[in-house]
């Protein structure tokens, strides 16, 4: 017969501890990975575009920027990026009139920040007017841009069934269902 010691048992017992203890914490990160899964499968897509102005070529001299932007649809939440030579150039917003005629006297906003890496935010459905100011606008460095507010999301096809409509059939009720089960597994191990 096999005799243990105090020390032994409390060795044998914190073993056991220990691996109910790695159990309980990969049940937890198992929980959670399951609960944010659930928050980006419901979460709906946001989608806005960056536009490198010039593309390749950038903010510069020598560009017809009409061309460039003639084919591209610009919505309410996309940016502009100036990509230039911040030593010699800048970007002004400025009304129609002063586009036209290249007038960088009385700018709505000046975008310059120094770096020559500048981003404007479309976020106002309207047309926007760009020059670059020091002679550069008679170079062809103008752009505008009209803004328009993004095309609704396309409607789903109804379902054609002759069974009735099925509550599990919403997009939404499956990853809240796994993301209150995940909720109630982590109370539960928490208590």
């Amino acid at each position: 017969m096999r005799c243990i010691s105090w020390m032994q048992k409390s060795v044998l017992k914190s073993d056991r501890d220990r691996e109910r203890a790695g159990t309980a914490m990969e049940k937890r990160l198992l929980t959670l990975a399951a609960v944010l899964f659930a928050l980006v499968a419901v979460v709906p897509e946001v989608s806005a575009t960056r536009w490198t102005v010039g593309s390749k070529m950038g903010w510069t001299t020598n560009v017809n920027y009409t061309i460039w932007a003639q084919n591209i649809t610009f919505y309410n939440g996309d940016w502009l990026f100036f990509v230039y030579d911040r030593n010699q150039m800048n970007v002004l917003e400025v009304n129609k009139t002063d586009y036209e005629s290249c007038n960088a006297d009385h700018p709505l906003k000046n975008w310059t920040r120094g770096a020559g890496r500048d981003v404007v935010p479309l976020n106002v459905t309207r047309h926007y007017y760009f020059i670059s100011g020091k002679g550069f606008c008679y170079g062809g460095m103008k752009l505008a841009v009209r803004v328009e507010n993004p095309p609704p999301p396309p409607k789903a096809s109804p379902v054609k069934s002759d069974a009735h409509s099925s509550i599990l059939n919403r997009p939404y009720v499956l990853p809240a269902v796994f993301a209150i089960g995940a909720m109630w597994d982590a109370f539960v191990h928490l208590w």
